[in-house]
C-alpha cells in the first residue's frame, strides 16, 4: 500500500459528522478512564519498587521476575477472555474484568514477600487479560475505519497520562507511610485499586454493546452507523476474510504481532524501571523523582494525540509506525550515554514519544487487514497475546528481563561507577535495539 493510498472514503455530511462526534463524547473520555485505571493499576510497581522492595526484601531479579510474570497470567487468559466477550457482550464481560483486577489490585498490598509478590501480579495478569484488545474490538463496532486511529489514539492517551497523572496521585500516596499502621505503599494499592471496582460497577449501566442498542443516539443515526459498520467489515471480509483456525498461521498476524513485540518490549521496561534509572541520575528526593517521572509520558501523550490525527487525515497507518520507532529507538540508545538528569529526561522522552505513539496507526491495521475473519476479535486477540509473551522472553535466550529492565539491574550493580554502569548498559542493549528496530521495519515494509 502506497502512503496516500486512502482506506475508506472520508466522512463528509454534517449527519455523518454529528453522529459520530456524539459517540466520540459519549464513549472515548468514558474508556480512557478506565484504560487509565488499568494502566495506574498495572504500572503503579514502578511507584511503589523503592520502599517495597526494601520492606519486603525484593532484590532486582525477584523484581524483575514479579513485573514479568504479570504478563504470563495476562498471554495465558487473553484469547478465552476475549471469546467469552465476544459470546455474552463487551459490557457485561468489561465489568467483569474490571472488579475483578481491582480488588487483586487492592490485594497487592497483604503482599508480605517474594511467593506471594509472584502470585499477586500474576493474579493480576489473570484478571486483567482481555481488557485491552476486547475494547479495541469494541471501539471497531462503533468507529467505522477512517475514524479509527484517532479514537484509539485518544483512548490509548491512557498509557502516558496514567503515568503523567498517576506519579504525582502515587507519590502522594506513599507519603500516607505510618498512618493507621500500614506502609504508604500498602495506601498506594488499596486507594487506586478500588476505582476499578467502583467504574467496573459504573460500566455496567454506562455502555452499549452495539450501535443498534444505543437509545442514545436517534433511530436515524443508529440505523446509519450499524449499516456503515456492517459494510466495512463485510467489505474487509470479501477482501481479506479468514477463518478462526486460519487466523492462527495468517502471515499478517504474524507480521503485526512481531511488530508489537518489538514496541511492547521496550515500552513495559521503562515504564517499570524508569524511576530507578532516574533514581540514579539524582540524589533528588523519591517523590521528586517520581513527579519527574511524568515529563516523558506527557510527551508521549502529544505525540499519540498528534500522530492519531495525522494517520487519519492521511488514511495511511504503515509509515505512522515506521517512522515513530526509529525516533524511539534513537531515544533508547541515547538514554545508555546519559549520566546527568536533564539529558537522561530528554532521550527518555524521545523514547517514549517515539514507542508510545505509534499505538493508533497500529491498531487501525488489524481491522483493516483482518476484521472480516469470522471471529471479529480473532486477530486482535492473538496479536496481543502473541505480543503479551515479549514482556517475558527475551529473543536472546529466553531472558525473563526486557532491555530496559537489564539497565535498572546493571545501574544497581555498578552504582558507584556511572561510567561503567553506563557502558555496560550500552554494551549488553545496543546490539538488541538495533538488531530489534531492523526486525521491526522489514515485517512493516512487508505489509506495504
Amino acid at each position: 500500500m502506497q502512503p496516500n493510498q486512502r482506506e475508506n472514503p472520508v466522512t463528509t455530511s454534517e449527519f455523518e459528522k454529528a453522529t459520530l462526534a456524539r459517540v466520540t463524547r459519549r464513549l472515548l473520555p468514558f474508556l480512557l478512564l478506565l484504560y487509565f485505571i488499568s494502566w495506574l493499576d498495572r504500572a503503579n510497581l514502578t511507584f511503589a519498587a523503592k520502599t517495597m522492595r526494601a520492606d519486603l526484601g525484593i532484590g532486582d531479579a525477584a523484581y524483575g521476575f514479579g513485573a514479568g510474570i504479570f504478563y504470563i497470567g495476562y498471554a495465558l487468559c487473553e484469547v478465552p477472555s476475549n471469546l467469552i466477550l465476544a459470546r455474552v457482550g463487551a459490557r457485561f464481560w468489561i465489568a467483569r474484568i474490571m472488579i475483578t483486577w481491582g480488588l487483586v489490585s487492592a490485594g497487592m498490598m497483604f503482599v508480605q514477600g517474594p511467593t506471594s509478590f509472584y502470585t499477586m501480579r500474576f493474579l493480576l495478569g489473570v484478571a486483567e487479560a482481555g481488557f485491552l484488545p476486547g475494547i479495541i474490538y469494541y471501539l471497531s463496532q462503533w468507529f467505522p475505519g477512517g475514524e479509527r486511529a484517532k479514537a484509539v489514539s485518544y483512548f490509548m492517551t491512557a498509557i502516558p497520562l496514567s503515568i503523567a497523572v498517576g506519579s504525582p496521585i502515587s507519590g502522594f500516596l506513599l507519603e500516607l507511610d505510618g498512618v493507621a499502621g500500614l506502609q504508604g505503599w500498602q495506601w498506594m494499592y488499596l486507594m487506586e485499586g478500588m476505582p476499578a471496582v467502583i467504574l467496573g460497577v459504573v460500566v455496567l449501566f454506562y455502555l452499549t454493546d452495539k450501535p443498534a442498542d444505543a437509545k442514545w443516539l436517534s433511530a436515524e443515526q443508529r440505523t446509519w452507523l450499524a449499516q456503515r459498520i456492517h459494510a466495512e467489515h463485510g467489505a474487509t471480509e470479501a477482501k481479506h476474510g479468514v477463518t478462526l483456525r486460519k487466523v492462527l498461521v495468517h502471515p499478517v498476524v504474524w507480521k503485526l504481532a512481531l511488530i508489537m513485540f518489538a514496541c511492547q518490549t521496550g515500552s513495559y521496561g521503562l515504564t517499570y524501571w524508569v524511576t530507578q534509572v532516574l533514581d540514579k541520575s539524582t540524589n533528588l528526593s523519591q517523590l521528586t523523582v517520581i513527579l519527574l517521572t511524568a515529563i516523558p509520558y506527557i510527551g508521549a501523550a502529544l505525540g499519540m494525540i498528534f500522530l492519531g490525527r495525522s494517520s487519519d487525515r492521511r488514511n495511511e497507518r504503515i509509515w505512522h509506525v515506521v517512522i515513530p520507532t526509529i525516533i524511539g529507538a534513537c531515544g533508547f540508545i541515547a538514554t545508555g550515554y546519559m549520566q546527568a538528569l536533564i539529558p537522561a529526561l530528554i532521550a527518555l522522552t524521545v523514547a517514549a514519544i517515539g514507542d508510545y505513539s505509534t499505538r493508533g496507526p497500529f491498531w487501525a491495521m488489524p481491522g483493516k487487514f483482518l476484521a472480516g475473519t469470522r471471529e471479529p476479535d480473532a486477530a486482535v486477540r492473538l496479536v496481543f497475546s502473541k505480543a503479551r509473551l515479549g514482556q517475558r522472553l527475551d529473543h536472546r535466550g529466553g531472558s525473563s528481563w526486557s532491555d530496559a529492565e537489564r539497565i535498572g539491574h546493571l545501574a544497581h550493580r555498578h552504582e558507584t561507577n556511572p561510567g561503567l554502569q553506563l557502558q555496560l548498559a550500552l554494551e549488553d542493549r545496543l546490539q538488541i535495539v538495533l538488531d530489534r528496530t531492523r526486525w521491526q521495519h522489514a515485517t512493516l515494509l512487508s505489509l506495504v
